[in-house]
């Protein structure tokens, strides 16, 4: 699989600068991003990262809506308006934006996890919590009890 995968925590340093696992920084590379792309998740306390793979799904969400339509423009605003792109620096560090810190309650702590196609930045314990709460659905999901609420092949 050539995606985000696993999970990591890190701690961060002084600066407020935390290393991005290894092995997302080489799908990063593969990808030919040049930085990170960072947004608010909407679903969740976490921030969604990526490259150009996450950049694409974007972009097919907003080709679904006519250009210069308010509808497009409120989405563009919130999917690219609303984002950071922050440098990663020689070491593999990110700095944590005040962003990324109100919107996942971060403070000396990161758990990135992989979502195949982008990754997102959690504070440790609310990714345990919403870890658990995936899985007994992803469960119930797949035995057939609840029903997915995007179809397949719909970007999430």
């Amino acid at each position: 699989m050539a995606g985000f995968v696993s999970h990591f925590t890190n701690r961060l340093d002084a600066k407020g600068r935390v290393s991005i696992p290894a092995p997302f920084r080489a799908v990063l590379a593969r990808d030919g991003f040049e930085g990170l792309y960072c947004i608010a998740s909407p679903h969740c306390p976490a921030v969604d990262a990526g490259g150009n793979e996450l950049l694409s799904e974007i972009q097919t969400r907003l080709d679904a809506f006519a250009k210069l339509s308010p509808d497009h423009d409120a989405l563009a605003v919130a999917l690219f308006g609303a984002s950071e792109t922050p440098k990663i620096d020689g070491d593999g560090r990110i700095m944590i934006s005040d962003m990324v810190r109100e919107h996942s309650g971060i403070t000396d702590q990161v758990t990135f996890a992989g979502l195949g196609y982008k990754f997102q930045i959690w504070e440790p314990e609310k990714f345990r919590e919403h870890r658990a709460e995936a899985q007994r659905r992803a469960l119930a999901m797949l035995s057939g009890q609840v029903p997915p609420t995007s179809s397949p092949g719909e970007p999430a």
